[in-house]
Parts: structure tokens; sequence; C-alpha cells
């Protein structure tokens, strides 16, 4: 059966033909991409990351097999002596335990004084901006102005921390040339000069937790003990697990405010292994055995790291 158009009115016309060369040709040519164009605008930062990050690590890692020194121009293979010597090395190990001390002194005290912070200010304490100001103004101080401060509060006659023991007719005490208190009092400078950063992470956790349950813990009757250690710090478990990793990480890499502070003294009780490395390295020379030890060191920080991730996961 066929149809007719009625009188007057045009009988349907067919659609137009797409023109040759398919969807392309309707594309604007301005708005065409080339599969090389994301590669082209990552580039430069991978020139960047390869020069400054990988081919010095490359060039360490194949130094630690030589006996490359500053005092000599040869340069011979020695395969694994330099690891060997370092892990039979006294000094190696002894800086390896400084380091560990310092980074369980200081990293305990920075997640918890951090957390006490961040609660204090976000119980609606008065004046919050003078708070967070106080917390946080020590993280922007560069390291040499932190150890200025802290070499004034530390000296054995006119420093403020003496002065107070004799007020209340205690000994005065070598900060930083006893011994068994030079960690402590590094460790101490640590706490006040980092803690701010921790601080700003709780802080931040605090305030996107959702209100809804402490608010019912409150209508049913919890106080406010109980509903900080029933509510509030199970929802802050993936944030203290991120801020002890990254400040476990951190005390780990100490090096500055001990090297200007005490150069590792005294009798190396406050050397680091970085440090220790840097002596082999630049006062004694031995630039393929110090790269030995930095790469031990470097493994035993990716250890740590996984240890961390999986113990997390398993909290998750």
């Amino acid at each position: 059966m066929t149809t007719t158009a009625p009188p007057g009115a045009e009988a349907p016309s067919d659609p137009p033909a797409a023109p040759a060369g398919g969807r392309d040709r309707a594309v604007p040519r301005r708005m065409r991409t080339t599969p090389n164009t994301g590669f082209l605008f990552v580039l430069p930062f991978l020139l960047v990351f390869g020069l400054f990050m990988v081919w010095p690590v490359v060039q360490g890692l194949w130094m630690s097999f030589t006996d490359t020194s500053l005092a000599l121009r040869d340069t011979a293979f020695v395969g694994f002596d330099n690891y060997t010597e370092a892990l039979g090395d006294p000094d190696v190990w002894s800086s390896l335990g400084n380091t560990v001390f310092f980074t369980a002194v200081s990293s305990v005290p920075l997640v918890l004084v951090a957390l006490a912070m961040a609660l204090l200010v976000h119980s609606g304490l008065a004046g919050q901006w003078a708070w967070r100001l106080a917390f946080f103004a020590p993280y922007l101080l560069p390291v040499t102005v932190v150890t200025l401060i802290w070499t004034w509060l530390y000296q054995p006659d006119l420093g403020l921390g003496n002065q107070l023991l004799t007020t209340l007719g205690l000994e005065s005490v070598g900060w930083l040339s006893d011994e068994s208190v030079a960690m402590w009092s590094i460790a101490a400078l640590t706490v006040w000069w980092t803690v701010g950063f921790n601080f700003l992470l709780y802080l931040a956790a605090l305030q996107s937790l959702p209100s809804t349950f402490d608010e019912a813990a409150a209508l049913d009757g919890a106080g406010a003990w109980r509903r900080l250690w029933s509510i509030t710090l199970p929802q802050l478990r993936r944030t203290t697990g991120l801020v002890a990793m990254l400040q476990i990480l951190a005390s780990l890499k100490v090096f500055d405010q001990i090297y200007i502070l005490t150069k590792g003294g005294p009798n190396g009780s406050t050397r680091p292994v970085l440090e220790y490395v840097y002596d082999v390295g630049f006062t004694g020379y031995r630039l393929g055995y110090a790269s030995a030890i930095s790469y031990l060191f470097f493994a035993l920080v990716i250890v740590v790291s996984l240890v961390q991730l999986r113990l997390f996961r398993q909290e998750d």
C-alpha cells in the first residue's frame, strides 16, 4: 500500500549525506588532539624528575659499589665490600641506635600533643585564632632560628632552663653536654618546632567529622569523656595512622637540628645515621662507603614504611 502526500505538502527529503571522512570533519580543528599531547605536557616534569631524582639515585647506587673518594681520582669497582664493612662498623650501629631512640622519644609526643591541641581548639575555646597561631607559628620558623632560640634556652649559666631549676632549688643540667640528657633536649626542641603540622591535620579531621553521632550520644546521657573515647577517637583512627607514619619517617631522617646544636656530641651520643653518612663522605672523603651506608638506611626506611602500611590496612 502506498501513501501520497496531501496537496500542497512537499514530500520528505532524504537526510543530508555525511561529509567524506566521517565524524572527524564535524569536529573543529582547534578541538582535535593528538595521542602525544598529554605526553608533551608531562615531559618538562619528567625531565626535571629524571635529572634531579632518578639519575642521582642511580649514580649513588653505582657509587656504593666502588671506592669513590674525594681525595683520589681513580675509582675501582669493589662489589659488596662497602656493604660488608658497613654491616660490621660499630659506628654505623651506634648512630642507627641514636636515630631509633630519637624516633621513639619524639614521635609519641608529637602524635599525642598534636591530638590534645586539636581537641582543645575544636572544643570551642575562646580566642581560637590566637591558639591556632600560637600552635602553628613555630612550624613556620627555619631550623637555624629554632636552634638559635633553644641554644639560648639551653645555656648552662644564663639559659632559662637552668635558671628555673636554680630558682626551685635544683641543680643545673647540662642540656646539650650531658650524654644522658642531650637527646631528650633535642627531642623537646623538635616537638615544639614541628607539632604544629600534626595539629593542623588533626584539626582538619575533627572539623570534618559528622556531629550526629556525638549529638545522639549526648542525648543518651553520655558524658564528654565517654563521647571522646567511644566516638571521636575511633573516627580519628585513619588520621592517627597517617600522622604516625609521617612522623616516624620524618624522625628517622633527622639531621639539621642535631648537626647545628651538638654536631653529634657529646661523644657521639646524639649523632644520627645521616650525620655519620655526612661525616664519612665529606669529612673522611669516602663517598663510596657513605653511599653504601645511605642505601642500607634507605632499605630500612622502606621496610618500616611497608610494615606500617600493612598494619594500618589490617586495622582498617
